[in-house]
Parts: structure tokens; sequence; C-alpha cells
């Protein structure tokens, strides 16, 4: 027996439309079906699809009106099938499917992989020598992202060649104007302080954009990363930066976002920021990492933008998280946060 449709719930899918593309589309499918809702994530909606033989995913765009370029599902359906057996950890896809009459906008099912998944890097669940390996497990992982060719895996074309940083920083600041609903003085100055303090342009390789320990999934035993998710993010371009926003992490609070900021992270079992970027530069053989204030402020400015995004969202009745009220309040303390990062111009500390 299938889930009935909600009525007046835009998020809501009908199974009797989602029903004869998975017979169509996805090998061996047999129902009946389950369809639920998970939490978490303020983006792109996703479902459990449960079968009395296995269970899938599926991530749709949401419905209403969208800010430009984002909600790319088919980009983050074309990552993770372009990524299947290399040594990034990815679900396997079953299909894309463009055509919004299904259940209302575009989507793609893949494989559920069963885990576990850790919000707060804290998370009393770990022990100290189980973070420990999570955490080398999940430098790891990035590395061997970054360290991927994008051609040999058919993504020579992913995302525009040359300018990565700037393109960014103008896009971002775009994105931000377009959902601005208050004057943030800060972030008014990182509009102009990031394009007048680009670094020189370093190497381009595929980078998630979005890489954090709630966007991974981890072995239901050991503390290794079997899956990494939500690409919608993902494009070519600098990976100190992708590295970078990773890092922000050891900058929030876990009260701010999700962060160590204030922890004892040797009583933890997580190495320190510096600990941990030199333990990725050994990993890609590189030496000293620099600017890396700039990437910070910069994308702790990405991040805010991200999040009054949000909020935006919010207020037109198009939020997909319960907390989206509460991202928005985050903002303004993250962009002081990045204007401080940019006054400061410390490097790895």
């Amino acid at each position: 027996m299938t889930q009935a449709a909600a009525p007046n719930n835009p998020l809501a899918i009908d199974p009797s439309r989602l029903v004869p593309w998975l017979e169509a589309n996805v090998p061996n499918y047999a129902s009946p079906l389950t369809i639920a809702r998970m939490t978490g994530g303020q983006s792109n909606p996703t479902y459990r699809l449960s079968t009395p033989a296995r269970d899938y995913a599926l991530r749709r765009k949401p419905p209403g009106a969208l800010l430009p370029s984002a909600h790319a599902v088919d980009r983050e359906y074309r990552v993770m099938a372009a990524l299947a057996g290399s040594a990034v950890p990815v679900p396997a896809m079953h299909g894309l499917c463009t055509d919004e009459s299904v259940i209302g906008s575009i989507f793609f099912v893949m494989d559920f992989v069963q885990g576990r998944n850790f919000v707060q890097p804290g998370d009393p669940a770990l022990s100290p020598t189980e973070r420990r390996a999570l955490f080398r497990s999940m430098n790891a992982t990035l590395a061997a992202l970054h360290a991927i060719d994008p051609a040999a895996i058919g993504l020579a074309d992913f995302g525009r060649p040359g300018n990565y940083i700037a393109r960014q920083v103008a896009r971002w600041s775009k994105q931000y104007r377009a959902s601005e609903t208050q004057t943030i003085a800060e972030m008014d100055r990182l509009i102009d302080w990031l394009p007048a303090n680009l670094p020189p342009e370093g190497a381009t390789s595929i980078v998630h954009g979005d890489y954090r320990l709630d966007n991974l999934i981890v072995d239901p035993v050991a503390p290794r990363i079997i899956a990494v998710l939500d690409w919608e993010l993902s494009t070519l371009g600098d990976p100190v930066a992708d590295l970078a926003y990773h890092c922000m992490a050891w900058r929030f609070t876990p009260e701010l976002f999700r962060g160590i900021a204030g922890l004892d992270v040797a009583a933890l079992g997580i190495p320190t920021e510096a600990e941990y970027v030199a333990a990725y530069a050994h990993h890609r053989g590189l030496g000293d990492i620099p600017h890396w204030h700039f990437y910070m402020a910069y994308n702790m400015f990405r991040f805010a933008a991200i999040l009054q995004g949000v909020w935006h969202r919010a207020l037109q009745g198009n939020a997909v998280g319960a907390d989206a009220k509460a991202m928005g309040a985050k903002v303004a303390p993250i962009a002081r946060l990045a204007w401080d990062e940019a006054n400061r111009k410390v490097e790895i500390g």
C-alpha cells in the first residue's frame, strides 16, 4: 500500500505519479512503496522510499519561487554518478527525472545508505579514539576528491575554467543581495573587501562546496565515511576554498553552527585546525597553504549568504527545514566573524 499524498502540502509526493516512473526507470523496483520525508537539511527535500526488497532515497528541487542557479539536483546527480567506483564513496544513482509533471519538480533517486549521521563533531556517541579515526577518514576523503582528475571521470565541463574565487564572490554577493532582508554592515563591507583582496589563482579540482560532518554517512560500526551526500554546490574550483569551508567548524561554536570552537579538542580526540590542515596537505603532497585568512573570511561570507537564502525562502513560505528562522538569526554573527577574519590576516592557528 502506498502513502497517500497530503492535501495542500507542496512537499508531499503523490505515489500514484511516482510509482510508474520508478517502475520504468529503477532496475528491479517492486512495490509496495512507503514514502517518508527525511528531517534535516535546508535546501533540497529528501525522502526515504521503502519497499520490501530495499530502500531508496529521492532528492528533489523544492517547489515555489527559487533563487537563480540554486537547488541544482541535476548537478548533484551528475557528479555522484561520475564518482561511482572512485576513492570518494557515494550512493549508487538510479535515475534523474527532469519532467516536473511527475512530482512537481525535478528529482533523482539513489540508494539509501544505511549508516550513522552526526550533526555535532563532539557527539558523545563517539569515543575520543573513534572521533580521531573519523576525522582522519573525513580528511582523507576530501583529499581524495581533490586528487581526482575531472576529465578522467567525464566532468571536464562541470564548471567554468578560471577566476573561480572571483566568480564565487560575485555569485554569493548577488545571491545575498537577492535575499537580503536587513542591513548587515559586515556583509556590505565584505562585498567590497573580498574582490579587492583575491589571492592568486590556484589549482582546479572537483569541489564539494558543502563538505561537513552532517553531510556524511558513517559506517554503522566503524568510524569511517561510507557516503558523501548533498552535492548541490559542487563544481570545478579551488580545493583550498573547499578545505577552508570544511575547517570553519574550528571557528564556530556548537551553538552558532555545529562547530568545535571552545571545546577541549584534545580530550575529544579531535586534531587542532593546524594539525588537520597539515594532514590534508600531506595527503595532497602540498607545502604550506597561504592566504588562509582570505579563504576563511570568504567561506564565512559565503555561508552567511547561504543562510540568508534559507531565511528568505522561509519568509516566502518555501523553507525546507523546520529551523529556517533559527538559521536566519545566525547570518549577522557569522558575518561579524568573517569581517574579523578579514581584518585579522593571520594564518592557521
